[in-house]
């Protein structure tokens, strides 16, 4: 109980700290929120709402990584180093997929509700 108890104070702590100083993790919590009454109104089935608000959290965890790889290559030089950019464009993609992912999915699922699929 004391490890989960831990494991839950590490995962406050490092989502206020990526609150506090990345934007784009303040827009995801956002569209966190937005997410959660609008799949009421655009998921068809409890399955459906419930992806709709998984992918945001898909993306919220994709963007929590991204920023733990761009932190900690920043902590290891502020050179320019081609392979760290590389490195940190990885991580960027990953977020660009991710979102591509939650966007299609809010797509289809708003083609659902107006009943063009």
């Amino acid at each position: 109980m004391t490890r989960l108890w831990r494991a839950l104070i590490n995962t406050w702590n490092g989502l206020t700290f990526a609150t506090r100083s990345e934007q784009a993790i303040r827009e995801e919590l956002f569209a966190l929120l937005l997410a959660l009454p609008l799949s009421f109104l655009i998921g068809t089935t409890a399955a459906r709402r419930l992806e709709l608000v998984a992918v945001v959290l898909l993306l919220l965890a994709v963007e929590l990584l991204n920023t733990a790889i761009e932190k900690l290559a920043d902590r290891l030089t502020t050179d320019h180093d081609p392979q760290i950019g590389a490195v940190k464009d990885m991580g960027s993609a990953a977020v660009g997929v991710a979102l591509l992912i939650a966007g299609l999915t809010w797509l289809f699922a708003l083609g659902e509700r107006i009943g063009l699929i």
